[in-house]
């Protein structure tokens, strides 16, 4: 949820003359201005949640609308998580990837099940969090054949994080010599159903 503060009802003080006047609707706009610029490197946008759920309780997620290429963001304790549903062929385009730091997610940093090309239980669905593993930057989506000349003439799709650099793709594995050490991390989650998915605990163990 977002909250805009409106200058409009800011009411003005007893006895406060036009020049401070002024200054205060002045000062409130350029703070809620930097506060704007401040979160949107993070956060792009959160699906509704409890605030028990931002707290790290599990978040049940239905994904039965999700249509192939859509990606969707929900929260968990605090983080975008995103679920993105692959087409065919942007999993096959996983498979010849060149230029990957770690292709196989080898790196002890995600659940087991996330130790494949398609980093997911079902290759269909990655799901991961849109945080960026080197300084905690949002990334941003960048489909195949984009005009941003940060990324290579054949890019294939995936995430690029605007603060430093760092691109990822569509399985979230960074490419070699980013300033990003590890590939986007992949929380713990199983399927509860075939489209309903449940983020913050596996077979495993709970989160």
């Amino acid at each position: 949820m977002s909250h805009t503060a409106s200058l409009h009802n800011i009411p003005t003080p007893g006895g406060v003359d036009s020049d401070r006047r002024t200054w205060l609707l002045a000062t409130t706009a350029m703070g809620a201005a930097a506060a704007g610029a401040v979160a949107v490197p993070f956060v792009s946008s959160f699906s509704p949640s409890e605030r028990a759920k931002a707290q790290g309780a599990s978040v049940e997620v239905d994904i039965s609308g999700l249509a192939p290429g859509e990606m969707t963001t929900v929260e968990w304790r605090g983080k975008p998580v995103w679920i993105l549903r692959r087409t065919p062929e942007m999993l096959a385009d996983l498979k010849d990837m060149p230029d990957l730091a770690d292709p196989e997610s080898k790196k002890d940093q995600q659940p087991e099940y996330a130790r494949n090309t398609e980093r997911s239980i079902k290759p269909e669905y990655l799901v991961t969090v849109g945080i960026c593993t080197h300084l905690g930057c949002s990334p941003v989506t960048l489909p195949e054949g984009t005009a941003n000349t940060s990324v290579p003439a054949d890019w294939k799709g995936g995430f690029f994080c605007p603060c430093h650099g760092s691109t990822f793709d569509l399985a979230g594995r960074v490419f070699k010599n980013k300033p990003a050490p590890t590939n986007l991390e992949v929380p713990p989650h199983k399927y509860v159903a075939d489209t309903r998915l449940l983020i913050g605990e596996d077979d495993s163990a709970a989160a």
